[in-house]
């Protein structure tokens, strides 16, 4: 096997504006500089505005910047955060990236940081994602650009996009690993006390999340019964003898006040279910799909290449993590 080459002194440039989200910022700033310290001379990490003035982000933190943009060094990873200062940003922002955006090895936005990226015209033919909020603005206004709402984040080429606020630090952790190995990005995940196996493609949202919590209880308790029940009988007439509802009337009435019907609902629980016995488990396929209300295997393998595109097998061989040495 080809030995890694450890990258040397490449620089993280992290553009600031007024009005960044301060987590954008923070998060992947603390996932290279704990990759820094770990290993000594990888990553030079550097912030810098517009005129070198320092920026107030949007909770009301100042965060003063190391360079102004004429004055940065030229980035191998260029890091641009979201916040509400992407709304309406200065022209000279937009001018700076059409610029000097492509000369990074690697482009990388945090949230609505990719909004920046598409008004520089960076993002044209690629698939990319932002935080579900703004997902839809963001297709509506550049339709050259492929944007999918649901991952956490996604590698396109030399691009890479990632959704809401906490997903930047599983880029960063992807990043990290991506040049330096697997053991110190894990390193610097148990030291920020956050998981490393976020996969790229796992949902922005729970289903839990994804779907509206019903404003009646006796709905919600039948949605939290559905979460710590993915094996039992989740058929609708099941769940309307438990709501005390008839079928036809317990549908509609989870649709209105959920957003998602009980069998897309039931779906969504039960694949998310499987996913994290694979994950976190040594359990057999067999045993997954039993316990997951699937049934067979069969029926979970149907339900995993339909919703991810791949098998649970292949699931677990490339998610789950490796066992420590």
């Amino acid at each position: 096997m080809a030995q890694r080459t450890r990258p040397t002194g490449r620089t993280v440039l992290v553009l600031l504006f007024d009005d960044v989200q301060s987590l954008d910022v923070t998060g992947p700033v603390e996932v290279f500089a704990g990759a820094e310290k770990h290993t000594p001379g990888t990553y030079r990490i550097r912030t810098a505005t517009l005129d070198g003035a320092p920026v107030r982000t949007s909770s009301g933190l100042t965060v003063v910047p190391d360079h102004a943009l004429a004055d940065a060094p030229e980035p191998d990873t260029l890091v641009v955060p979201g916040g509400q200062g992407t709304r309406d940003p200065d022209p000279r922002l937009t001018d700076w990236l059409r610029g000097h955006g492509p000369r990074a090895r690697r482009l990388v936005s945090v949230c609505t940081g990719a909004i920046l990226l598409a008004r520089a015209g960076l993002l044209d033919g690629r698939r990319v994602t932002t935080h579900w909020a703004y997902s839809g603005r963001l297709a509506r206004d550049h339709p050259a650009v492929d944007v999918d709402p649901d991952p956490i984040y996604i590698r396109d080429g030399n691009v890479a996009t990632s959704a809401g606020v906490t997903s930047g630090i599983d880029l960063a952790l992807a990043l990290v690993e991506e040049d330096l190995g697997r053991d110190v990005a894990l390193t610097v995940a148990r030291h920020l006390v956050v998981f490393l196996r976020r996969p790229g493609n796992q949902a922005q949202f729970s289903a839990q999340l994804a779907a509206q919590t019903a404003r009646r209880e006796p709905l919600r308790e039948i949605q939290q019964w559905i979460t710590e029940h993915p094996g039992a009988d989740l058929s609708v007439e099941s769940l309307a003898a438990r709501a005390s509802l008839s079928p036809r009337h317990f549908a509609r009435a989870f649709q209105a006040e959920t957003g998602t019907t009980p069998g897309r609902y039931v779906d969504r629980v039960r694949l998310e279910h499987a996913r994290r016995l694979l994950e976190d488990t040594g359990d057999g396929v067999e045993e997954v799909s039993r316990a997951s209300g699937y049934g067979t295997a069969e029926a979970m393998r149907r339900a995993f290449v339909k919703a991810l595109g791949t098998s649970p097998a292949e699931y677990r061989r490339r998610f789950r993590p490796a066992p420590a040495r």
